[in-house]
């Protein structure tokens, strides 16, 4: 398999990435000499060998997850720059009533 600027343009716009043509033309280059790359990884022959799971045998040992440190409800809206008596106030993101009425 090649890489062809049909394929670059397609994969861009997945991508949504803008390309120039000298970058196009950089692309098919870098992207023919990785399939290249891997065309040589298949002609070895990884007869008997195991698939590689784990790149270590360490084994990970974990901890308990203790709580080290509690905060009350004060406490954690102290440096809140936004806040009621309750909660956390953020900018309104999300407009729902224009969604609805676009669609």
């Amino acid at each position: 398999m090649t890489i062809d600027e049909e394929t670059v343009e397609k994969i861009a716009h997945l991508a949504r990435l803008e390309l120039t043509g000298e970058e196009k033309l950089h692309m098919i280059e870098d992207m023919n000499k990785i399939l290249g790359f891997m065309d040589k990884l298949n002609e070895i022959d990884t007869t008997g060998v195991d698939p590689l799971v784990y790149m270590t045998s360490e084994v990970n040992n974990m901890r308990e997850d203790v709580v080290k440190q509690e905060i009350t409800h004060e406490e954690a809206l102290l440096n809140a720059p936004k806040h009621d008596e309750e909660y956390f106030l953020v900018a309104k993101v999300i407009d729902l009533k224009s969604e609805k009425s676009e669609s």
